[in-house]
């Protein structure tokens, strides 16, 4: 492996956490929040008026949900690089124009053709306005103390399905899917496309100690693609993609797991929010748990830990409360997991190509996020039992954690040199 993978693209000289960059931080609190509660989670509430005024499918117009996420993962890769070049302030504030103008397509759809491409539009908007932006701004408008504002940006905007989901089932009482989605457009526009072009303005930190500029730096495409083409840089996305396809589709199997297991729906359905607590502890505890241990052995420790408790959750029959409990923690987990994505890039390769190199990171796990709902169900039927298909996705986890194991040669040789 070529020794440059490990070494990180020019640094980026501190932003500064002075009142403009707070401005940043409140402002994409905001704007995420908005967002995701438009964008996805306003969906899984619509989808049965949808399907029940249509005459679609619910695998159809899920599928056509589902891709939205994979062109988001795809489209995350070029849209990473003008990050890097340009900063957030005109693709934050054009994505957000286009995800309004894509809720309006989606409520006007006639068929289910165009359903999927106002769908399809909407997920090319979500790789412009969701996380992946934001972390960049944040990580290199904050940068080096960026962990604070990404922990911050991840807490609040864990209430988007809090804030959104009731809001949206609210509306749905008084008017058709259509009216709501409608509602939904006028409120992302109104709410992110000012936000965006007011709070974005801020000028983007120049990408290495002098003034040269991402474009201008001569070494660092050669440096950028010895990193996304370094044996490192593809093990930590293969560990994490496999990770994020176990949390995710353990998210989806859990009720029915607990349904099987003796649990009321209601008591299945409380287990699963509790385990939305779980996240945003987990959140908390990330900042601590970085002082304390180096980049591998966390990860290695993250990814271990969301094994294990995915297969106690295959393994043990009960009591309820027991198996409540490791739900609280494998949401826990999954928390964690989000700033461990978020911070993967600057942890091992430095601030100034950010957005580059975690939009290539992202893809592979995005994709996976989106599939693993429909696998897993698809899984446990072949499998026949939830029990098994959690066992299977306890083999995926701890796989992932060996793979994120496997430590860097050329890190171990500059050891040495040291």
């Amino acid at each position: 492996m070529d020794s440059a993978s490990s070494i990180p693209v020019p640094a980026v000289p501190a932003a500064g956490t002075g009142s403009s960059a707070r401005g940043v931080l409140v402002a994409l609190c905001i704007t995420e929040i908005t967002s995701w509660g438009v964008l996805y989670y306003a969906f899984p509430v619509l989808a049965p008026a949808i399907t029940a005024d249509t005459g679609w499918s619910t695998p159809a117009i899920t599928a056509a949900f589902s891709a939205a996420l994979i062109v988001a993962a795809l489209v995350g890769i070029p849209v990473g690089r003008v990050l890097d070049r340009r900063g957030p302030h005109a693709l934050m504030t054009s994505g957000s124009v286009l995800a309004a103008a894509a809720a309006v397509a989606v409520a006007v759809a006639p068929s289910l053709l165009w359903f999927a491409a106002a769908w399809f539009l909407a997920g090319v908007a979500m790789s412009a306005v969701l996380y992946q932006p934001a972390f960049a701004a944040l990580t290199r408008y904050y940068a080096p103390r960026h962990l604070p504002a990404l922990t911050t940006l991840t807490l609040v905007a864990g209430l988007a399905s809090t804030v959104f989901a009731p809001l949206t089932d609210t509306l749905a009482a008084h008017l058709t899917w259509r009216g709501v989605y409608l509602a939904l457009a006028a409120v992302l526009a109104a709410v992110t496309i000012p936000l965006h072009a007011i709070a974005l303005r801020r000028p983007w930190p120049a990408s290495s100690g002098d003034r040269e500029t991402a474009a201008d730096h001569p070494a660092r495409p050669q440096a950028i693609r010895r990193i996304t083409r370094s044996r490192p840089f593809w093990l930590l996305a293969i560990a994490l993609t496999l990770s994020a396809f176990a949390m995710y589709a353990v998210l989806i199997n859990l009720i029915p797991l607990l349904t099987d297991r003796g649990a009321s729906p209601t008591l299945a359905a409380w287990t699963l929010g509790l385990g939305g607590i779980g996240q945003v502890a987990g959140r908390l505890c990330y900042r601590p748990l970085s002082r304390r241990t180096s980049v591998r052995g966390r990860t290695v420790w993250i990814l271990g830990l969301s094994a294990a408790t995915t297969a106690a959750l295959a393994l043990v029959p009960g009591p309820m409360h027991l198996l409540i409990a490791v739900a609280v923690l494998a949401g826990v987990t999954r928390g964690i997991a989000t700033l461990l994505q978020a911070t993967a890039v600057t942890d091992r390769w430095g601030v100034a190509a950010y957005g580059t190199l975690s939009g290539i990171l992202a893809a592979p796990i995005t994709i996976a996020t989106a599939l693993a709902p429909w696998a897993g169900a698809a899984l446990a039927g072949t499998l026949g039992s939830y029990p098994a298909l959690f066992t299977v996705l306890a083999l995926a986890a701890a796989l992932a954690a060996l793979l994120a194991s496997v430590p860097d040669p050329s890190q171990q040789h500059s050891s040495r040199q040291t």
